[in-house]
């Protein structure tokens, strides 16, 4: 059995259907029995629902299963404690494999939820377990070409001079469905997983320009702005501590490059990583097809 925190997030979405397809039994922690019922309609053999803030609710989860995958809830004040929790948990009741969904460098520790995942990362490995850290860049998330799709428009909300890496979320499950498949080959590794482009903001909207064959703007905005784009109607007692956290994510990535190198992404993966103009083509694609289906249906 293996279990999945975050099982309906951005990585969830990709992992679960790698792991059914390959013949995993999966268990899932979600918050909502909507999630619940989207994960158990996929074919989910065991989803809980609950909160990783309850240390019950983490004993209930870890219990009887031979590896975890651990996300942590995006933007979320008590993600080191949940963290923290969750890994002394997964050591009581003898969990095998522990791997970790931390970010590229981890180490710094001006950005709030690196300092975050820098301290799980050292609690893992203190923690006498087998483990694996895995690092991703900033991901290709399609929802951020929502508005290029249909305003013409790509949004930032540091710098568009510094240049930044990225990797494309199917890379990224594809890795953890091997890591998880093949725990004994990757116990005790810490991969950093980055795709082949280092881009600005300006690269950014030439690329999309190029693909989708006319002009794309490219905008700063608000790090308020980008946290509701971002997160939607967060919970008003959160926004304060999402909002410092993207304004340090601003004023890191304004005044430096964060950049991670490809080859060890293309090793586990044995092909090369997509690139951002492959992910570009691809969910141009899915939108254009998906606008299709809309117009036929209202036929």
């Amino acid at each position: 059995m293996i279990l999945i925190t975050s099982a309906n997030g951005n990585q969830g979405k990709h992992l679960i259907p790698k792991l059914l397809g390959a013949g995993h039994r999966v268990r899932a922690c979600v918050r909502t029995e909507a999630s619940a019922r989207h994960l158990r309609e996929q074919g989910v053999q065991q989803v809980l629902v609950g909160d990783l803030a309850d240390t019950t609710f983490i004993a209930e989860a870890v219990r009887g299963v031979a590896s975890l995958y651990h996300v942590g809830p995006t933007l979320h004040s008590d993600e080191r404690a949940m963290g923290f929790a969750m890994i002394d948990a997964a050591r009581a009741a003898g969990v095998g494999h522990f791997v970790l969904s931390s970010v590229l460098h981890a180490i710094t520790t001006d950005l709030i939820q690196h300092e975050i995942k820098r301290d799980l990362e050292e609690h893992l490995l203190s923690s006498g377990m087998a483990f694996t850290i895995l690092q991703p860049a900033n991901y290709m998330l399609p929802h951020r070409l929502t508005s290029v799709f249909e305003e013409n428009v790509f949004r930032l909300s540091w710098s568009l001079d510094r240049r930044q890496s990225m990797v494309d979320l199917d890379d990224v499950t594809d890795v953890v469905a091997l890591v998880l498949a093949q725990s004994e080959r990757h116990c005790a590794a810490t991969y950093e997983l980055a795709g082949p482009d280092h881009f600005t903001g300006h690269d950014i909207g030439r690329v999309l320009s190029e693909v989708l064959g006319r002009d794309i703007r490219v905008e700063r905005i608000d790090a308020a702005a980008f946290l509701r784009a971002r997160m939607g109607d967060s919970d008003p007692s959160a926004l304060e501590y999402q909002l410092r956290m993207i304004r340090a994510i601003e004023a890191r990535y304004s005044s430096h490059d964060f950049l991670g190198n490809p080859n060890v992404l293309t090793w586990l993966l044995g092909r090369p990583p997509t690139s951002f103009e492959e992910f570009v083509r691809r969910e141009n694609a899915v939108f254009n097809a998906s606008r299709i289906s809309a117009r036929a249906a209202q036929c």
